[in-house]
């Protein structure tokens, strides 16, 4: 991934913190039968390796899973908030004009040799964290165990695991960081405006905290 120094980031807890706030990845791998892209779930266990270690799962009627064992590599693409930036946020725009639209965004690219998974205890792991990742801040999240136990036996027989050690990561935050600080403040503000089509917090607040 193309990183300019400017946009670069290398804090393994902030971009841990992506993947697990945006955490469906787009599996892509290249083998015997072409590139094959696959966006599933993951949850990234942060002290398992250097660099984390992903796991998720699969359907076993989708024929990508077949291919991963064959795969020296793969790469997990995680995308976070992204937004337009409208040149007329730009406070230089009313004095010089040389200023252009752009996109700021947020994403992680992870790469690792690709492991599949039969184990039922494993699995079983995988879906209640997975589930829990994402019901926990409910009033009344719901548990995997709610379920009947032969149900969710029956359901596990129809995926395969997948875990991925993660060798290499970057991270890239392209948050107006090569703006000066006058037009940065004119993306949060505009980002933040109610009226304008292109209003957008999330990125609004990436912004803002490079201005801290």
């Amino acid at each position: 991934m193309y990183i300019p120094s400017s946009f670069c980031e290398t804090d393994l807890e902030v971009i841990h913190d992506l993947m697990r706030s945006h955490p469906l990845g787009l599996l892509v791998t290249h083998g015997a039968s072409g590139l094959m892209a696959s966006p599933i779930p993951f949850l990234i266990y942060s002290k398992d390796g250097e660099n984390g270690t992903l796991r998720a799962h699969m359907a076993r009627a989708n024929p990508h899973w077949k291919c991963l064992s064959d795969s020296v590599d793969c790469l997990v693409v995680f995308q976070g908030a992204e937004g337009y930036v409208t040149p007329s946020w730009y406070r230089s725009k009313s004095n010089t004009h040389k200023v252009v639209p752009t996109w700021n965004y947020a994403t992680v690219h992870a790469w690792g040799k690709p492991l599949i998974v039969e184990d039922t205890g494993w699995l079983k792991r995988q879906l209640c964290d997975l589930t829990k990742s994402q019901e926990e801040l409910r009033s009344l999240p719901w548990d995997v165990n709610d379920a009947p136990s032969d149900y969710i036996a029956t359901q596990m027989k129809s995926i395969i695991g997948i875990e991925i050690p993660i060798d290499r990561i970057e991270g890239k935050w392209k948050m107006s960081q090569n703006k000066d600080e006058s037009d940065r403040t004119g993306v949060v503000n505009g980002m933040r405006s109610e009226s304008d089509a292109h209003k957008n917090f999330q990125v609004a607040e990436l912004v803002e905290r490079g201005l801290m």
